[in-house]
């Protein structure tokens, strides 16, 4: 089993996603966001941790500098036990 944490994003909520949840209910919980909380998703923190390191007065001449300095604070964080979950601990949620 799983647990999937949405935000209020419409594509979320629309008819095709309802129907294709429907039919992963037997592994799959979703658990939504309320439509305005960027407290409550630990995303804003990670994109929070990127912009102000990776992405730090960054000024690329192209697109592609910034896709790699981003993809570089991803995985920097995605390797971070303690930096992950401190993300989910900031929102003050329960899993």
């Amino acid at each position: 089993p799983a647990t999937l944490i949405w935000d209020g994003l419409s594509a979320h909520r629309s008819k095709d996603m309802k129907a294709w949840l429907a039919t992963q209910r037997h592994w799959l919980r979703v658990e939504r966001l309320p439509a305005y909380a960027p407290e409550l998703n630990p995303v804003e923190q990670v994109w929070g941790n990127i912009k102000t390191t990776e992405l730090a007065n960054l000024c690329p001449e192209h697109i592609d500098e910034a896709h790699t300095a981003a993809g570089t604070g991803l995985d920097r964080i995605g390797n971070s036990y303690q930096l992950c979950f401190s993300f989910l601990d900031h929102t003050g949620l329960r899993l």
